[in-house]
């Protein structure tokens, strides 16, 4: 326990209380001198691999058998970053390198009186992850899977850590998942951009009818002027209603060749030109990426990143349904001919 202090260093003398400002002190009337209780600085790290964090079962009071995070008393001399590597490889044996601050916070304890705790992150750069100093265990946790924790700051310094580190995990899961597999559409619900389509799906109405407005008064599409509107619109929302399919994951690459190639011959014998059929397809892609567009501000790295991985899998979306309703249409003709 934190000990009140009684007699002066200097001369010995017993001590009294004087005001300084606002604040009662320690006071030495024979050195004319104020003694001053500052908190003592504790240096905490956060070092995390493969998204699992790194805890020492303490050896010793306070809390002796508890998880915390590496962690220690700054010595006289010595940079806190300093002290926080030092703690590091004393209780853990790995070496490490600080590569950004975490938290700052206060606290009291009965043992050492007030604390100032300082939380910094860091990567291994050596050593070999083994029990010493203050430890009894080393060990990595799933942050789904964390002991108790028996001092606060070291809970507000994780809560930091993983609110600073949320979005950029989103977006390294959403871009692994989209280089992983071959066809992105089997894992819905997985990527950043799935809520934009969500999005997409439920208001189908109103990007169909700024598509049909769009079709048909383009000059790329002018046989769409003088064809059944209604028709017209239909045929887009089922267009809409494949493409959400295919990216929520309940339609596979066999379905849109299906589709795409009945529909090519559809239009091949109703007398549309192919560029027309290509074109009204390619302001399909147009009005919903201007109707994404239009639901967000972006002002965030992760709503830039949602758009961007919204607008590469609609490319491939529509490059699929522009071949197969290319080859759709050709074949039509050939039947045609023959």
């Amino acid at each position: 326990m934190s000990k009140k202090r009684t007699y002066c260093p200097y001369c010995s003398g017993i001590l009294t209380s004087k005001s300084e400002g606002d604040t009662i002190r320690d006071f030495c009337v024979q050195c004319n001198q104020f003694f001053y209780d500052n908190p003592l600085p504790v240096a905490s790290t956060i070092i995390v691999k493969e998204r699992r964090i790194l805890l020492v079962k303490r050896k010793n009071d306070p809390h002796k058998g508890l998880w915390c995070l590496p962690m220690g008393f700054a010595e006289s001399g010595e940079s806190i970053e300093a002290a926080a590597l030092r703690e590091l490889e004393e209780e853990t044996g790995v070496k490490g390198k600080v590569i950004g601050f975490i938290n700052a916070d206060s606290g009291v304890s009965s043992f050492y009186g007030d604390l100032l705790f300082l939380t910094f992150e860091a990567e291994q750069v050596g050593g070999r992850l083994s029990a010493g100093d203050d430890a009894i265990e080393v060990k990595y946790f799933s942050f789904d899977d964390l002991p108790k924790l028996p001092f606060s700051s070291n809970i507000k310094s994780i809560e930091t850590y993983l609110r600073n580190k949320q979005e950029y995990w989103a977006i390294i899961d959403s871009f692994k998942l989209s280089l992983g597999k071959t066809d992105i559409s089997s894992s819905t619900g997985d990527f950043l951009s799935d809520k934009l389509i969500r999005l997409i799906e439920k208001n189908a109405e109103i990007i169909a009818n700024h598509w049909l407005e769009d079709v048909r008064t383009n000059k790329s599409t002018p046989a769409y002027k003088n064809f059944d509107p209604q028709k017209s619109f239909h045929r887009n929302k089922q267009i809409l209603a494949q493409f959400g399919k295919w990216l929520g994951g309940h339609h596979k690459d066999t379905d849109i060749k299906k589709y795409y190639r009945k529909l090519g011959k559809e239009r091949q014998n109703e007398g549309f030109a192919l560029s027309e059929v290509i074109s009204a397809l390619s302001l399909t892609r147009k009005h919903i990426w201007q109707f994404a567009l239009s639901q967000r501000v972006w002002t965030k790295a992760i709503d830039i990143y949602m758009y961007l991985e919204l607008e590469r899998r609609m490319m491939i979306f529509f490059d699929k349904a522009t071949f197969y309703m290319a080859k759709g249409y050709e074949k039509g003709q050939s039947a045609n001919i023959n």
